[in-house]
Order: C-alpha cells, then sequence, then structure tokens
C-alpha cells in the first residue's frame, strides 16, 4: 500500500510563492502518475496538475497555467507542486494523489487515484 505524506502549506501574501511536497516512501513511486487536487469549503475537489509516470507529460488545469508547475525527483519518491504568483482564489486545502496505472489515465477525475495525501492547507491574503 502507498502512503503519502504532504508538505510545504502555509500562508502566503497575494503575489508570493509556495513550494509543496508530496513523499512516498514506497520503492515502486516511478509506477505511478501523480496528480494535485485542491477543495475550499463548501466546494468540491477540483484537478490542478497532474504528470504522467513514462513520459514526464504534464497537464494543468485552465487557471494555473503559467503560474503552477508539478516537478518530480523519483530518486527522491517525491513530487511537487510549485507554485507561483498565488492569487486570492487559489487558498485551499490541497491533496497529492496516486494513479497505479492500471488503466488509462483519466488525470482529471479524483476517482482515478487509488491514494490520498492527507491534505495540506493553503491560505493566500491580502
Amino acid at each position: 500500500q502507498v502512503q503519502l505524506v504532504e508538505s510545504g502549506g502555509g500562508l502566503v501574501q497575494a503575489g508570493g510563492s509556495l513550494r509543496l511536497s508530496c513523499a512516498n516512501s514506497g520503492r515502486t513511486f516511478s509506477n505511478y502518475a501523480m496528480g494535485w487536487f485542491r477543495q475550499a469549503p463548501g466546494k468540491e475537489r477540483e484537478f490542478v496538475a497532474a504528470i504522467r509516470r513514462n513520459d514526464g507529460v504534464t497537464f494543468y488545469e485552465d487557471s494555473v497555467k503559467g503560474r503552477f508547475t508539478i516537478p518530480r525527483d523519483n530518486a527522491k519518491n517525491t513530487v511537487y507542486l510549485q507554485m507561483n504568483s498565488l492569487k486570492p482564489e487559489d487558498p485551499a486545502v490541497y491533496y497529492c494523489a496516486a494513479d497505479r496505472g492500471d488503466g488509462a489515465y483519466v488525470y482529471k477525475s479524483p476517482a482515478e487515484y487509488d491514494y490520498w495525501g492527507q491534505g495540506t492547507q493553503v491560505t493566500v491574503s491580502t
């Protein structure tokens, strides 16, 4: 079973940056596609970014393109969400997720992912 541990959340002013980390101590990290989702109070969980397991192709939700990136370091069993130019609408609990790749990769769907981190809070001040 995969266990994901998230860190890096906190309070940042609008226009600032944060880097979230998601670490997996397992030995098969490279076999999983990874995604980031976020959920604000009273809203459904929404897709933010994803990276494929084999070729490293990335996908981003339109509102974060050009601001967020999803670097992956398989040697450290860690995926990151680098968030730049944060906006007041970005605050939420951010979750990382892992897909074991047993079939087609529907990267935008929360139901696609097999394992989830505990979430980390991101707050943006103005």
